[in-house]
């Protein structure tokens, strides 16, 4: 079974896609909502949060995300540190999502997936693209967020340029149509390569 990484920028559409190639029956597992079920429900998460953010990490027992990005939004060091306690967990759960599954392939949808060095656990690597503009078009709209936050986001963020100097498959996500069409042409090499395996 093949192993494929599915990242992009903020807004570049990682999620049209992934449903476009969960239409196709291949399983897909959303990094982002894994992390944020682990981090309500692993005690050991919980505590080493609680620890490194304070008692207001968690209100009424579950996250308190606002806080939480408020803490991190101009601190990479903090946010260093938080990913370094979820991401080992999250990987941990995927491995044991993946054995479960039989389809030829399966992606794990991640955003950081270069920014975290974990590109380098991939059989193969997606990266969703479309023009910053529409990007933070698309997060606004999406979030109720604003430029300026969007932006630092972006800035966070390898730009896509250096991140399609490491990918095997591209995915320009401007237009649904074309989207889907590039999806099938993916998926149809994808299924090649995992039969000569």
């Amino acid at each position: 079974m093949i192993t494929v990484g599915l990242t992009g920028g903020i807004g570049s559409g990682k999620t049209t896609v992934a449903k476009a190639f969960e239409a196709l029956d291949i399983p897909i597992y959303i990094a982002d909502d894994e992390a944020k079920k682990l981090m309500n429900n692993s005690k050991v998460i919980r505590r080493k949060l609680i620890k490194l953010f304070g008692e207001e990490a968690y209100l009424n027992g579950t996250l308190n995300k606002p806080y939480l990005a408020k803490a991190i939004f101009n601190n990479k060091e903090l946010l260093k540190t938080m990913n370094a306690i979820v991401h080992p967990k999250v990987g941990k759960h995927f491995v044991k999502w993946k054995n479960k599954q039989t389809a030829p392939y399966v992606i794990k949808e991640a955003a950081i997936l270069f920014e975290n060095g974990s590109y380098k656990n991939y059989d193969y690597i997606i990266t969703v693209t479309a023009p910053e503009e529409t990007r933070i078009k698309r997060v606004l709209k999406r979030d109720n967020s604003n430029i300026k936050k969007v932006k630092a986001i972006i800035a966070n963020q390898w730009p896509d340029i250096e991140k399609i100097k490491l990918s095997d498959f591209v995915i320009e996500n401007i237009d649904i149509k074309k989207t889907k069409e590039e999806v099938l042409k993916t998926h149809q090499q994808l299924l090649k390569l995992a039969k000569n395996i």
